[in-house]
């Protein structure tokens, strides 16, 4: 049996949320587990639109496996008009296999996302993206406040999950608040999965 990981996937158009996968990333490596960075396709109205079965560059495609085999998930999208991004949404979508044996029940989640204005519907995407977490039965792990990082934040950072507004035209880099929430999004998910693992033991 492999050693546990976070499963950190997600989807970026314009690589804020990337960077924010990479944080939570370190974050999650700070707390002693492996994380496992992953990617979805994007979609495409072309019938013939094939992606490449390796992305030129950034992380890899995920597979239902390592959704499967995590022992917790971090779950990342821009905001689409308030939701989800529809690549995500369609990996989401293909994962009744793992509803129908429970595979995900009882393992901890968190969600973030990016935003280019700083009021585009940070909090309804992270919500949206909790709904098909909790169907599968998972912990959803959010930011406390006692954080001060969400507190003191001018940019992003919501108690639901990590949040950052990258600008209309998506080049503001991540400040130290958004930076701080990530990682402490994937210490949470890397502390919480450890202790699971230990009392199930």
């Amino acid at each position: 049996m492999s050693a546990p990981y976070i499963l950190v996937l997600y989807y970026s158009r314009h690589g804020a949320t990337a960077e924010m996968a990479r944080q939570i990333a370190r974050g999650v490596e700070m707390a002693g587990l492996e994380a496992r960075l992953r990617t979805v396709p994007a979609v495409s109205s072309e019938c013939e639109a094939v992606a490449p079965a390796i992305p030129a560059e950034g992380a890899l495609y995920v597979s239902l496996d390592d959704l499967k085999n995590c022992a917790g998930l971090a779950l990342g999208s821009p905001t689409r008009f308030g939701n989800m991004a529809a690549p995500l949404k369609y990996f989401l979508d293909g994962t009744s296999s793992l509803w129908l044996t429970g595979g995900l029940v009882g393992k901890p989640a968190g969600v973030f996302t990016s935003t280019a204005s700083l009021h585009g519907g940070q909090e309804t995407t992270l919500l949206s993206m909790m709904l098909p977490l909790l169907h599968h039965g998972m912990l959803i792990t959010g930011l406390p406040y006692s954080e001060s990082a969400l507190l003191e934040t001018r940019g992003g950072g919501t108690p639901y999950g990590p949040s950052h507004h990258a600008g209309a035209d998506g080049k503001r880099a991540l400040d130290e608040h958004e930076i701080a929430l990530c990682r402490v999004l994937g210490q949470r998910l890397a502390q919480t999965a450890s202790k699971l693992e230990t009392a199930r033991g």
